[in-house]
């Protein structure tokens, strides 16, 4: 089965990227077309975090007050408490990825400042992959364009004609990537690349953590094969980024994007699709 059977099988449509960390080795489908980031977003968000860290413009395990009031919308972490909070750094950064804490992401984000994340991501050679803005930006354009006048406003099932003029959706318009650019970043991240080897060896450890089983880990059932990265899912867009690690020490950096054929929240098949074309990926590179 090619991935346009796979994908069409799934009815989304899909971008996939996989690259072998030792042998350089690749697998693309449609691999440099912007897509739309979601929550992949996080990855560079988490990469600038460790940078600034190294170059002592903070500490990762400063106390850092999180109120109440302002927080992004979201379903998990802080995003749904009902307190204010006080973590470190680094423990934002875990429920920034390991949850997908839209609040703790924000936090992060105005801390580091999106004009030098995407600087970050230009100087490793990343230019395709810009954050136009933090979560409650995004969310706060979705409203906009639904008419809305805030997010509980936004319908629970967009029409098509609403589907068409979310900004949010449109890659050009929102936080994007490209396949190969995500792949490639995870893989420095593997390779002590993007930061020291400390901040490295912390970001492989929050990847590692995501608690979510349901799409790339989906693809690699076996005990022994470890997978580590970040969902992303916004509407009809479904994704996820990671390294897939195997018991004879081999890596593979895969980054799967998938955006919906109807506006279902729940769709199983879907998700399985992204571990489904990620293994795929990873058998060819394998054989």
């Amino acid at each position: 089965m090619n991935f346009e059977t796979l994908f069409r099988s799934a009815a989304v449509d899909g971008w996939l990227h996989a690259l072998d960390l030792a042998s350089g080795l690749e697998i693309a489908w449609q691999a440099d077309e912007p897509v739309v980031a979601a929550s992949v977003l996080k990855i560079p968000a988490l990469v600038e975090l460790c940078r600034q860290a190294d170059a002592g413009q903070l500490s990762l395990c400063e106390p850092v007050h999180v109120p109440l009031q302002d927080r992004a919308p979201g379903p998990t972490g802080l995003s749904v408490g009902l307190d204010a909070a006080t973590l470190s750094w680094r423990d934002l950064a875990l429920s920034m990825i390991v949850v997908s804490d839209n609040a703790a992401t924000d936090v992060i984000c105005t801390r580091l400042g999106i004009d030098r994340i995407n600087a970050s991501m230009r100087a490793l050679g990343l230019p395709g992959t810009q954050l136009e803005g933090d979560c409650r930006f995004l969310f706060a354009q979705m409203v906009e364009d639904a008419g809305g006048r805030s997010h509980a406003d936004f319908p629970a099932k967009p029409d098509l004609e609403l589907l068409g003029r979310l900004r949010a959706l449109q890659p050009l318009q929102t936080n994007r990537s490209t396949p190969r650019e995500t792949s490639r970043l995870l893989a420095a991240i593997w390779r002590d690349e993007v930061a020291s080897a400390d901040g490295c060896a912390l970001m492989r450890r929050i990847l590692g953590a995501q608690v979510w089983p349901h799409r790339l880990a989906s693809g690699f059932p076996e005990d022994d094969i470890r997978t580590a990265g970040k969902t992303g899912t916004l509407v009809t867009v479904r994704n996820e980024a990671g390294v897939v690690s195997y018991p004879d020490g081999r890596h593979y950096a895969v980054s799967v994007f998938t955006r919906s054929h109807d506006v279902r929240v729940k769709h199983p098949g879907q998700d399985r699709v992204i571990g489904h074309a990620a293994r795929l990926a990873i058998d060819l590179l394998r054989s």
